[in-house]
């Protein structure tokens, strides 16, 4: 347990989830231990913020996605915020996003779990078909636009790129320093990364984010990164904030 200068108000407790990438399994996991590290709250308000990239890289995406789209549990608010893989994975819908690239950063498993056959295995065979060697991207794309079911596309589409809470500031991947948060490209808090990690700015809140891989929980005075590789490290990350404490849970 660690304190902070930073507070959560009186009568809340927020747990805060890192990045996904298609693990349910994992998730199934974290949300038991949640649910019982939560047994002592019953008379507290409770929000569970999930920080983006639930898509990609892991094979139970469309689970995932599932899951998260059901709702919250009763008791409990649920905030779902957009990672960068899931800005990739609605710019490649909207053909604003090149699907090669998505591909080779994970989209390759997350059009598997929709069912989308590329016709072989491996990054290699994804980025060749998306690239037009063995067939059109459009075909990539319409196949999975009409894969993907409407409860996740209308979840997918309303994802907010952040959430605050008391004298904290919940995003993907950060802030730029020295700007207010009504002044924030949407790209960097879903893309930024060393201008940000790099900086011991006050940004006027404690930023918690993930889309940067930690070997542990990384928990400094102006931020803390709750990403610890879930897809490939099997650790999925959760802190726990009440009052002017940070508590970490992990599978």
């Amino acid at each position: 347990m660690t304190s902070m200068s930073a507070r959560i108000p009186p009568g809340q407790r927020v747990y805060a989830v890192g990045d996904i990438h298609g693990r349910y399994d994992l998730l199934e996991t974290l949300h038991a231990a949640i649910a019982a590290d939560a047994g002592d709250a019953s008379a507290l308000a409770k929000t569970i913020v999930y920080l983006g990239d639930y898509v990609d890289r892991g094979g139970q995406v469309y689970e995932v996605v599932d899951a998260l789209a059901s709702g919250a549990a009763d008791g409990w608010t649920r905030i779902c915020l957009k990672g960068n893989h899931e800005d990739m994975m609605l710019g490649c819908l909207a053909g604003t996003h090149p699907l090669d690239v998505w591909l080779m950063n994970g989209g390759d498993a997350t059009l598997a779990a929709y069912g989308v056959d590329l016709g072989g295995a491996g990054r290699n065979r994804a980025w060749a078909f998306a690239a037009g060697v063995d067939g059109p991207a459009a075909e990539a794309g319409a196949a999975f636009a009409a894969a993907l079911p409407p409860t996740h596309a209308a979840f997918l589409d309303a994802l907010p790129l952040h959430h605050r809470c008391g004298d904290y500031l919940f995003v993907h991947a950060g802030i730029r320093p020295g700007l207010p948060l009504e002044e924030q490209d949407p790209q960097d808090l879903m893309w930024i990364r060393e201008t940000f990690l790099g900086s011991d700015a006050d940004h006027g809140a404690v930023v918690v984010h993930g889309h940067t891989i930690f070997n542990e929980v990384d928990i400094r005075p102006n931020r803390i990164g709750v990403d610890t590789g879930a897809w490939r490290s099997g650790r999925l990350s959760c802190i726990v904030l009440e009052g002017d404490e940070v508590r970490v849970i992990q599978t």
